[in-house]
């Protein structure tokens, strides 16, 4: 086959005439090692797929003769009709879809090699943690104190590592179990393997196990396999990284294309490191920059390029505006409000504002930093009657944690209510299966009351037996106490206890899921939120009335959604709130990984302000109420980090102090008062203990007697009662005996 390359008078169509030179460049050095940077706009799937059918068309390969490797089945449908509308006709025989997918199609070819036979199933993760499940019960572990979720965790973090369970050294160890993690991930793989299944990171797994260490097999994909192409290369974890170095080892003919600056998953094991170190993994290769943007102005790019230019893990690009009409354009604005109230007032004012100029709300998104922060723009919005989409997840009052607290309120304060009662009898679980709720349900319908009245009724007569009768009983006692705190002791602190001591918070502080953080940081928005009600009783009447705001059928709507979410994404404005340090960058970003956390939440900020087309606002409070205290917050430092001539500061230091709301809208000025202070975890005539009680203390509860402290979290007690068992309970509520 000829490596000769066809003029563009030859080929069917002018493709490569329709490229700048950048994206010219990137196409056409088409042999050796080669790295596109691609920024944000910069039309990087134009590029990799007129690159394929680039080969494809000057006849250097076969179409089954080059690998394509996507993050989702989106992009690689995407790039399979693109490559078709070049090629005029339909592309067949490609190796080309995800990781995963790809991986699953050559396993099929090669199971036997790791004691599989080619029909094997794939698990999803329902199946993944029930088989777990068993396989630690075999081996007889505790699956309430070590939960088979928090081990599924520790095994795909191996997983994505590439690690069998052979292969796991010393350093790479859990203490999960006690140290049995590698134990248990090795009998699960054995387990895997007699039912003849895998789970998703199998897939990956075992095909890169088998490149190495079967050398005629990899000799065979080396043949196969001329050109290998791979988009959002920043993306890849470790295992992915192998997987395709074993792979481009043959010809070496390997693109890559993405960009260093947009690196954000570290959370689900994508290492930024994979794609800085390109040139030394490949000798010779060749780089291309992508910095033409073609979405954004050039105030908008001034400003995210400064930004970023303040890391140093990076490999380095400046984006410019590829459109003429893209020259001008508004400044980043820099907005400082008195307080995050204020500020969900500023973005929505703003959004009526625009929208009664002609702005589609759909061409408009909130882009956050975490989860929780979408409530107070949610309920805005709905106040003043703006429709939203929340992206890529559920609204905060739908999501499952939120519901499940709501519940634990509403079984409290109404104990007739049954739905309520149902689902938190068993959350976080307490032994009480299908035939304790079919017999709980039996006797409310035989004596004519409610769940929660036949259940105590079944604890008092011994309807309901051993451990299970405990745990009723128990669970009915705490939320009597609960509800007599509510007159002593108000709303926000029974419902802070409530989640305390019916161990619902514990439960997500055990699971090492990448989703619990976000699940917790929830419910203390959750506890925030209750402090703008004057009772429990009226703010479960507004979450009443908040979820019954149906989703209107309305296709224009303003976006909600994290940071994370957005990647990918494009919008004509983009507002960005909650800049100050510790909501943005992330403080437990920064506390775990340290300077390599603090770059990828500046990358994070990039993205951010790229999403932008036309107008990004930027946003912090100088007071921020947090899971219903009063903080006075400090601007983050990425603000300071922005090139001063390509923002417009409102408010704030850099200029006089003006009403930022009035500037907008002139419909919410800020009021010059100072922040309220109210702590969750206080009320009056309970304060905050001058003294420490240590563990091994004797002490004394009102509602469960005497015990002794077994240990101690911060103002947390795990008490060991002599009449009533282990508790959790906060240390205000005891006293030394």
């Amino acid at each position: 086959m000829s490596n000769c390359v066809q003029t563009s008078s030859a080929l069917p169509q002018d493709y490569l005439t329709r490229l700048n030179p950048e994206q010219r460049a990137a196409v056409e050095t088409v042999d050796g090692p080669l790295l596109v940077l691609a920024g944000a706009g910069t039309g990087k799937t134009r590029v990799l797929t007129t690159r394929f059918a680039h080969i494809l068309l000057t006849k250097r390969a076969f179409p089954n003769q080059v690998l394509a490797v996507t993050f989702t089945n989106k992009a690689a449908r995407e790039m399979r009709e693109r490559v078709s509308a070049l090629l005029g006709e339909p592309a067949e025989g490609l190796w080309l879809g995800t990781f995963h997918a790809l991986c699953a199609r050559m396993l099929r070819r090669h199971a036997e090699q790791v004691g599989l036979a080619s029909n094997f199933t794939i698990l999803d993760t329902d199946d993944q943690l029930r088989l777990l499940k068993q396989v630690m019960e075999a081996e007889r572990i505790d699956t309430k104190r070590w939960v088979p979720a928090a081990l599924m965790a520790v095994i795909q973090r191996w997983k994505d590592r590439g690690l069998t369970p052979a292969r796991i050294t010393p350093n790479e160890d859990s203490d999960f179990a006690n140290g049995l993690a590698q134990t248990l991930y090795a009998a699960y793989q054995d387990r895997l393997r007699t039912l003849n299944t895998v789970d998703f990171g199998d897939l990956l797994l075992h095909m890169t196990e088998i490149l190495r260490t079967r050398p005629d097999v990899l000799a065979d994909y080396h043949r196969r396999f001329r050109y290998i192409l791979v988009d959002e290369y920043q993306d890849t974890n470790l295992v992915q990284y192998l997987w395709l170095r074993l792979l481009a080892q043959g010809h070496q003919n390997i693109c890559c294309v993405g960009d260093d600056d947009q690196s954000i998953y570290s959370w689900r094991g994508a290492e930024v490191e994979n794609i800085l170190r390109f040139e030394k993994d490949f000798e010779g290769a060749h780089i291309v920059r992508l910095e033409s943007n073609y979405r954004s102005t050039a105030s908008i790019l001034a400003a995210a390029s400064g930004l970023i230019a303040h890391n140093e893990g990076r490999l380095g690009k400046t984006l410019r505006p590829g459109r003429t009409d893209a020259q001008d354009g508004e400044k980043v604005s820099v907005v400082e409000l008195w307080d995050s109230d204020e500020e969900a007032k500023m973005v929505a004012g703003k959004i009526e504002e625009l929208r009664r100029d002609g702005h589609p709300l759909a061409e408009m998104a909130v882009l956050v930093r975490a989860g929780f922060q979408t409530r107070a723009f949610e309920e805005r919005l709905i106040q003043v009657g703006i429709p939203y989409r929340v992206v890529g997840g559920l609204r905060f009052y739908e999501r499952a944690e939120i519901r499940d607290a709501i519940a634990y309120m509403r079984a409290t304060v109404q104990p007739a209510d049954d739905l309520a009662f149902e689902r938190i009898v068993n959350v976080p679980r307490r032994g009480v299966g299908e035939s304790a709720l079919r017999t709980m349900h039996e006797a409310s319908r035989a004596w004519q009351v409610p769940l929660s009245v036949a259940a105590g009724r079944l604890v008092e007569t011994a309807g309901l037996k051993g451990k299970v009768k405990e745990a009723i009983g128990a669970l009915l006692r705490d939320m009597g106490h609960w509800r007599d705190m509510l007159a002593v002791d108000g709303h926000v602190v029974t419902v802070a206890t409530m989640l305390d001591e019916s161990g619902y918070t514990e439960m997500w502080k055990q699971d090492k899921s990448a989703e619990a953080p976000g699940r917790l940081e929830n419910l203390k928005e959750l506890v925030r939120a209750l402090a703008d009600f004057e009772t429990l009783a009226g703010f479960l009447d507004h979450v009443a009335l908040v979820t019954e705001n149906e989703d209107r059928s309305d296709t224009d709507k303003v976006s909600l959604m994290t940071l994370h979410g957005a990647k990918g994404l494009e919008f004509d404005t983009v507002f960005l709130p909650g800049w100050e340090e510790g909501v943005f960058p992330n403080q437990r970003s920064m506390d775990e990984s340290g300077n390599k956390g603090l770059e990828e939440e500046r990358r994070l900020a990039y993205v951010g302000l790229t999403r932008a087309r036309k107008r990004a606002i930027v946003s912090h409070a100088a007071n921020r109420r947090i899971y219903a205290n009063w903080q006075v917050s400090i601007p983050s430092r990425f603000l300071e980090e922005l090139p001063d001539a390509h923002v417009a500061q409102i408010g704030g230091s850099r200029t006089a102090r003006i009403n930022a709301a009035t500037a907008f809208s002139g419909q919410f000025p800020l009021i010059a008062r100072p922040p309220r202070v109210i702590d969750v975890w206080e009320q009056p005539g309970r304060p905050a203990r001058a003294d420490k009680i240590p563990v091994g203390a004797r002490v004394f509860h009102q509602k469960f007697g005497y015990g002794t402290v077994n240990a101690v979290d911060d103002d947390k007690l795990d008490v060991h009662f002599e009449t009533s068992g282990d508790k959790r309970v906060l240390d205000r509520f005891v006293e030394r005996a």
